[in-house]
């Protein structure tokens, strides 16, 4: 078993500008828990949407059946009911239903007390030139961190 759980999701900062960060609880059963732990699981693909209820839920979360599990064993790609406060998920459904912004996983980890957090972000979609943008920026930075070596050494 590894000792620090952190699956990312490293489309998410490409994909989607960032407004605002928040860490939700996460309901799981107890093969998901187990499987989680061992690493078996990914959020690429997945996106936060509410229920009629107003329960903010993460759809398309991959966590693979736990091996040692029986019939018992959890749905891989099953909806997964994330925890916040009334005035997050108030706060939340306000913004994604009047200015069009979506909720998407940034990482899943295990915190101190051995329990499983997600870190979610409110955020909007880039457009194709502003990833281009990025993707410039990027190189034009380790460019410049390899001339600054060269002509430190």
């Amino acid at each position: 078993m590894q000792k620090n759980i952190n699956i990312k999701n490293k489309r998410a900062r490409f994909d989607f500008e960032l407004l605002d960060t928040y860490t939700a609880g996460i309901v799981l059963s107890g093969t998901e828990i187990k499987s989680i732990r061992l690493g078996k699981a990914s959020l690429s693909q997945s996106f936060c949407e509410f229920n009629e209820k107003g329960e903010l839920f993460v759809i398309n979360m991959q966590v693979d059946e736990y091996s040692h599990g029986s019939y018992y064993n959890h749905k891989p790609k099953a909806e997964r009911k994330l925890l916040l406060n009334k005035q997050e998920l108030k706060k939340l459904r306000k913004e994604v239903t009047t200015s069009g912004l979506t909720i998407v996983p940034l990482n899943l980890f295990i915190n101190d007390r051995g329990l499983a957090k997600m870190n979610i972000a409110l955020a909007k979609g880039k457009k194709l030139y502003d990833k281009r943008e990025n993707i410039k920026d990027r190189d034009n930075k380790r460019n410049l961190s390899r001339i600054k070596k060269n002509f430190n050494n």
